[in-house]
């Protein structure tokens, strides 16, 4: 293909624009931003800015753009999780192929149905599972399928979410709330369900779940804390919003997270949005309702076993894993970019992933390769690999995710797949 692939854009937030968009603005030779929506005009008015988009091609909700005739070859979906089943199936039945942002759907049926809709009318979709992508989990999978450490028989996953992470997230913002969005361990950990399943090619039979919302509750806010942070006279707490975000705001400037508390962040924008909006409430006092810790038992086929935690109570955020062969032991550091190879009986092998390459910005550069292998995939320029997150592929996950809170509701009963 010559031409560059011409890309809608559902969706102008932190993913549409500041993320996948920025990146596809870096790929001119392969795609070109001709459609955007959203519901927020001063997110349009940046995407106008970012892309030159003209006026006539913005719309202010992806429904509106859905309602038009097909605008482009590709759409990115990147709008809030309940949005997601509606907004692709729509564009599905229009004959585009999707980007679409995890999760597919908050529930098992709308991933099901899908996937279905999308084989059956022959369109590419791949779910932005990026760390598939990333350097880091390449060499992991590169080094299980060498047989380095044998036959994988036990997995220990952690995902460290980090106590201010989970406060502006998952208590706070667009996914505090299942009903707003999604159940925790779908929302943020169907990446880690993905991971799992591929990096040991093996399908999931039975899953068990326990965890809770434990602390983010009213009953637990200090004595002395107020509804908003910047009427709080505690003094200490680390989840003090103003302290945070303005911290952050003079390291970092208008980088992720502040971007999402106001766009085209300032300090004076950023305290009037603390003031009045919901980034500035005492993270005891607000309508969430996800689960600030969890843990989850898988059984694969031929009886190999998974641990997998996630919690909010952690110093600092990253994952790590710990993968148990027959002949030898991974440990994998992914904050650290550091794989250490033990096989058994002979001296350990540290390999820095920080040489393997030199992009790992955004998910540990798993953001770029993503489009960049969606893009090739979509211009013939390459086959599908078996990294790309199809949706056929991608599918597993969220039914394995979805399992599992359907365990931890029911105390832990195992349930089978």
């Amino acid at each position: 293909m010559s031409k560059p692939l011409t890309v809608a854009v559902a969706g102008c937030g932190s993913r549409g624009q500041d993320t996948y968009s920025k990146i596809l603005l870096t790929m001119p030779e392969k795609a070109t931003i001709v459609a955007a929506a959203d519901i927020d005009p001063e997110k349009l008015a940046g995407m106008r800015k970012l892309t030159g988009i003209p006026e006539s091609a913005c719309y202010s909700s992806a429904e509106e753009m859905l309602a038009q005739p097909r605008l482009a070859d590709v759409m990115l979906i990147c709008t809030p999780d309940r949005c997601h089943y509606a907004e692709a199936k729509e564009a599905l039945l229009k004959d585009y192929d999707l980007l679409l942002e995890k999760p597919i759907a908050p529930f098992a049926d709308q991933c099901i149905e899908l996937r279905d809709l999308a084989v059956g009318r022959g369109r590419r979709v791949a779910v932005c599972h990026v760390l598939r992508y990333t350097p880091f989990y390449q060499k992991i999978k590169q080094l299980i399928d060498s047989g380095v450490i044998g036959e994988v028989m036990n997995i220990q996953a952690l995902e460290q979410v980090c106590y201010w992470h989970q406060a502006h997230s998952f208590v706070r913002g667009n996914w505090r709330n299942e009903g707003l969005s999604s159940c925790m361990i779908l929302q943020k950990c169907c990446h880690d369900m993905d991971i799992i399943l591929w990096l040991t090619g093996k399908h999931c039979e039975r899953v068990s779940s326990f965890g809770s919302l434990s602390l983010f509750k009213e009953e637990n806010a200090p004595k002395g804390s107020a509804a908003r942070c910047v009427d709080c006279a505690v003094e200490d707490c680390p989840y003090n919003s103003v302290k945070f975000y303005l911290e952050r705001y003079r390291i970092a400037g208008d980088d992720w997270p502040q971007n999402v508390v106001a766009f085209e962040p300032t300090e004076e924008k950023l305290m009037e949005a603390l003031r009045t909006g919901p980034y500035g409430r005492c993270v005891y006092r607000c309508d969430n309702d996800v689960v600030d810790h969890q843990v989850v038992n898988l059984e694969l086929e031929g009886g190999a076993t998974v641990n997998f935690t996630m919690t909010a109570f952690t110093a600092h955020g990253g994952r790590t894993m710990r993968v148990g062969g027959t002949m030898g032991e991974l440990y994998c550091d992914m904050k650290a970019e550091e794989i250490r190879v033990m096989r058994y009986g002979q001296e350990d092998e540290i390999i820095d992933v920080r040489k393997l390459a030199n992009d790992f910005s955004g998910h540990g550069g798993g953001d770029t390769r993503l489009v960049r292998e969606f893009l090739e995939l979509m211009r013939g320029e390459i086959g599908i690999s078996g990294t790309l997150t199809s949706i056929e592929r991608s599918v597993e996950s969220h039914l394995v995710a979805l399992a599992a809170e359907e365990s931890r509701r029911e105390h832990g009963k195992a349930i089978v797949l």
